[in-house]
């Protein structure tokens, strides 16, 4: 089959599928933005990237998911009339508004949606911390208008993929039947305890594998995953447990949740809130890390803090698991769907300052004591979640089931 994967960021959730399909004869290609700076595995075509609309108020985001798909709509009738380019799959993620328009370009093909997560005013993420609540007098308003390209998304799609059963419960139940739940997958035989691994941070400081590290990983450090929580918790870590180093990943942007109030970064804002408590030389920001040093972090922790609001699961917090690192985490559903708390992790209130300080020492503390619970959590992902042995191989079936007839 000619399949066509359309994804901002490509490869991004598709990284391993889309190669597997090229190697079983498909001809595999994909539709990216013009300023991906990624290497695929495959063929690459590109769009010109939207510009952001004007529009302003609860508009503003579907304005600027169906510019996006309307330029993708674009790129693909170029790729049909001056190529002659016919895909008889094409697999999108339904979040950035690139398929909205797809199946007037190609009415024949089976159009196949990531749905990743739907957006609710209530019961979810929107108002989940009370320290801040979403803007406006009627605060649900700018949920239900941002959700409008992953409803239409769905409906228009065949079929649909969602990473796990939480997530695809968030949609609709009219269109649940739609969604296949498979995760991406971890890479178990590579993400795996290491006891000779070894991480030397830029101060100097060698981390090695036993050490007393703990480790908090977000690709933004922002309320959304629990930064502030964390943060707030890290003095009294730092005070019960004098040899431990902590390691620190991630960037100063925004990912999910909305901007900080005036022109500091959230990462600033909660630093400087415990700055004068925590001791500079055992508190590591590394930004951003290769794949090869973030692996060698996940492989020298001895325990990884992981809080997330009811949203999308962060495979973090599954490679620490897979990885050997003891993981506490915040008893959120999309946790919960994973984590059992005294089986294979531990849990915490999501805004427990006071149980997160706590728990997070005494994991530090006794490592032997929390043996079972490691193996357990990397038994859970290699169960349940690895790649070669369960996710990819159900990945390929509903990509090669959903053929046209």
């Amino acid at each position: 089959m000619r399949i066509l994967f359309v994804h901002q960021n490509f490869p991004a959730q598709f990284l391993h599928l889309a190669p597997a399909l090229a190697a079983r004869g498909h001809d595999v290609a994909a539709l990216t933005a013009e300023d991906n700076p990624r290497a695929s595995p495959v063929r690459l075509f590109r769009y010109r990237k939207a510009e952001i609309p004007t529009a302003g108020g609860v508009w503003r985001s579907y304005a600027e998911m169906s510019e996006r798909g309307l330029r993708v709509a674009r790129a693909a009738v170029q790729m049909r009339d001056a190529m002659g380019y016919a895909p008889e799959i094409v697999f999108g993620h339904g979040g950035w508004g690139e398929t909205l328009f797809l199946r007037e370009v190609w009415p024949a093909a089976r159009h196949l949606t990531y749905a990743e997560f739907y957006y609710r005013s209530q019961g979810l993420d929107t108002g989940f911390d009370p320290e801040f609540p979403p803007p406006g007098p009627v605060p649900g308003i700018g949920t239900v208008a941002r959700r409008a390209h992953l409803l239409q998304a769905l409906a228009d799609a065949d079929a649909a993929l969602s990473p796990t059963r939480w997530q695809a419960s968030t949609f609709p139940p009219e269109l649940r039947g739609k969604i296949t739940v498979i995760h991406d997958g971890i890479d178990t035989l590579r993400v795996a305890p290491d006891p000779r691994a070894r991480l030397v941070l830029p101060n100097g400081v060698a981390l090695a594998a036993g050490d007393e590290v703990l480790t908090f990983v977000s690709r933004n450090l922002e309320p959304y995953r629990g930064y502030h929580i964390f943060m707030r918790a890290l003095p009294e870590v730092l005070a019960r447990r004098p040899q431990a180093q902590v390691v620190i990943l991630g960037g100063e942007g925004q990912s999910y949740g909305p901007p900080p109030p005036g022109p500091e970064s959230w990462k600033a804002r909660f630093l400087g809130e415990v700055q004068g408590r925590l001791d500079p030389s055992r508190v590591h920001f590394l930004g951003q890390l290769p794949y090869r040093h973030y692996l060698a972090l996940m492989q020298v922790s001895r325990v990884h803090a992981y809080l997330t609001y009811p949203f999308v699961l962060s495979w973090s917090m599954l490679e620490a698991m897979s990885a050997g690192a003891l993981v506490v985490a915040s008893a959120t559903p999309p946790v919960t769907e994973v984590i059992e708390d005294g089986r294979n992790g531990l849990l915490v209130d999501f805004f427990d300052v006071e149980g997160w300080a706590r728990t997070l020492a005494e994991a530090l503390a006794d490592p032997a004591r929390h043996d079972a619970l490691r193996a357990a959590g990397r038994e859970t992902i290699r169960a349940g979640y690895d790649l070669r042995g369960h996710c990819l191989p159900r990945q390929i079936a509903f990509v090669e089931g959903s053929a046209p007839d």
